[in-house]
């Protein structure tokens, strides 16, 4: 059962798309197959796997790992939708500060892959959106950071003024101020 995948504009970020075979019962996809992603020349190998429920107009990010633990993250939407950046944190890259989104939902079943040494962030444009992602490295609390959202050197322009934020997420600080790759 095939996978496609399509470099995005950042061609390090790959849109992830499974084979989908409904039938009058529903349907059924490979979510993950390590051999084919292996073949495509990404990880096979996520240690981790973390899971989020978020309501409507929630925004969680900009978040990363720091070197030496950067997690690469395949990221899915097992329901509802969302509006997933991926950026460029990596200094020496062509497209530093750069970013790249797309539309992730229970429809399309897409996914996005983003490697280390990028931030990644999703908002919610539904409510109760499930959303899983698998990791290249386990959490670790010491590698944890993260970037401001709204940041105008990245200017993301986000569907919404006014998310719902944690506290963590509130206080991220700027990309000039921030560790990064």
């Amino acid at each position: 059962m095939p996978f496609s995948f399509k470099p995005l504009s950042l061609p390090d970020v790959i849109l992830v798309e499974p084979g989908v075979f409904p039938d009058d019962r529903g349907l059924f996809f490979e979510f993950f197959k390590a051999s084919e992603f292996a073949n495509a020349g990404l990880p096979a190998h996520f240690p981790q796997d973390n899971f989020s429920f978020s309501k409507k107009d929630v925004l969680r990010g900009l978040h990363y790992q720091k070197n030496p633990k950067a997690q690469g993250k395949l990221v899915s939407v097992l329901k509802g939708s969302v509006w997933d950046v991926a950026v460029d944190l990596r200094r020496q890259s062509p497209s530093f500060l750069k970013w790249v989104s797309a539309e992730l939902n229970d429809r399309n079943r897409a996914m996005l892959y983003i490697p280390p040494g990028f931030a990644h962030g999703f908002l919610a444009l539904t409510d109760d959106v499930h959303f899983l992602y698998k990791c290249t490295h386990e959490y670790d609390q010491q590698a944890d950071a993260g970037v401001r959202w709204d940041d105008p050197e990245i200017g993301i322009p986000w569907p919404i003024k006014h998310p719902i934020l944690s506290e963590k997420d509130r206080v991220l600080p700027s990309v000039s101020q921030a560790e990064l790759f």
